[in-house]
């Protein structure tokens, strides 16, 4: 694990990291409230590495190696991610894990299951489909994790993990971390954790210090070609643009490319292939601008993304601080972009009074071109379609190896 760390240029651990992996080594269940960015994968994945490859196997079992850990998570592409950390830390263990999700067929992952795992990493929904098929078997599972707890909250996730938790012995170490910590995210915490060493990094709710932020208002109608003339700087190298519905994201991107500006939407109604190409295009360079719904705030990580703009503020303010997060991660500096239409003055002073800042905004825009076609305003139903913008269920497996990247991950 040491000499993967050294690989991947690990050398000074995170504020989370330096107070949770002792705990986590020693076996103790944690209750963390950490952003994203933080290191947080790495802070529960290293411990659980160490004690799956020190602990013994149950060599009276018979049959393929049963998952000795469970880390729950609320989207595909943070489960990917969360599976990819696991393959890139553990490659020199020999441990092995499949990571289940929906979208794809569920072939490779049952495969997977039969060849036998260490580690599954998954989103609830499938996973309790494999469970109700007879295909996953639970009972070896001593370690387990819910990452992004709220956003399951948000994504109606609870009695799924209720039931997923009710096929597990009692004898486990839990982990559950969070961004913030709501009530009901607290009433799940004492009904699943056993005297748990509590971790928060930085306070709730609170975006990076290192990211610029600014608010522009807006006419709607305007939007599109504030955007565009935003685009135009130099400085903006990488951006993820936030919408709110998917239409919205798919509309937008158009308009982008057709204006000579190379991007590409990601949501919930993309096929999990088209998915992964969208975002090997935006790894590689090949968009400059990924536009987005709600789906990719907390699982979207890639290097080096300059900007973010939410074209349209969150109907959740605890999401402008995730959606924003996407930049200035890992000690760089972002930037934050947002506009603010007439008709959503209501969200900004829901973010304000959540993460306590007061914001100068801008309304003196710049000089720009009438839109060739007004947009027409959204409808006021649109404004929860993010919500089920997410899939739970499908596999691809993972072995201490190389993928198509050449980076350690994935079987596919």
């Amino acid at each position: 694990m040491l000499r993967a760390l050294e690989e991947e240029g690990y050398t000074t651990p995170t504020p989370i990291q330096g107070r949770a992996i002792g705990p986590l080594m020693a076996g103790k269940d944690m209750l963390g409230c950490a952003q994203t960015g933080t290191g947080k994968t790495a802070a529960f994945a290293l411990p659980i590495l160490h004690l799956l490859q020190t602990a013994p196997r149950d060599m009276a079992h018979r049959g393929p190696i049963l998952p000795r850990a469970l880390v729950l998570s609320p989207t595909r592409e943070l489960a990917t991610q969360i599976g990819e950390s696991f393959a890139a830390y553990g490659r020199h263990t020999g441990l092995r894990g499949v990571c289940i999700f929906g979208g794809v067929s569920q072939g490779k992952q049952v495969r997977a299951l039969r060849e036998g795992v260490d580690i599954v990493v998954a989103t609830p929904g499938r996973l309790i489909d494999l469970l109700d098929q007879g295909l996953v078997d639970l009972s070896g599972i001593r370690i387990l994790v819910l990452d992004e707890a709220d956003r399951m909250l948000d994504m109606g996730f609870i009695m799924p993990i209720r039931n997923i938790v009710s096929r597990i012995g009692s004898t486990r170490q839990t982990m559950l971390f969070s961004a913030t910590m709501p009530r009901e995210i607290m009433k799940l915490a004492d009904s699943l954790l056993k005297d748990p060493v509590r971790v928060a990094v930085t306070p709730v709710a609170s975006a990076a210090p290192m990211i610029e932020q600014s608010m522009y208002m807006v006419p709607r109608r305007m939007k599109s070609v504030l955007l565009e003339h935003l685009l135009q700087e130099a400085a903006v190298a990488r951006a993820v643009v936030f919408t709110k519905t998917k239409h919205g994201a798919d509309k937008l991107a158009k308009s982008l490319n057709r204006s000579g500006i190379s991007a590409s939407a990601i949501h919930g109604n993309k096929a999990q292939r088209q998915r992964e190409r969208v975002l090997d295009g935006f790894r590689a360079g090949r968009s400059r601008i990924l536009v987005a719904t709600d789906v990719a705030a907390r699982g979207l990580d890639v290097d080096g993304i300059t900007h973010v703009f939410n074209f349209d503020l969150p109907m959740e303010p605890e999401a402008y601080v995730h959606r924003i997060g996407r930049t200035g991660r890992a000690g760089a500096k972002g930037t934050a972009i947002s506009f603010c239409g007439e008709d959503e003055r209501g969200l900004l002073r829901q973010i304000e009074r959540t993460t306590g800042r007061k914001f100068d905004a801008i309304t003196r825009l710049p000089e720009l071109p009438e839109p060739a076609i007004e947009e027409k305003p959204s409808n006021a139903w649109h404004g929860a379609s993010h919500r089920g913008d997410h899939s739970a269920g499908s596999s691809q497996g993972f072995r201490p190896d190389r993928n198509r990247s050449g980076r350690p991950g994935w079987r596919r």
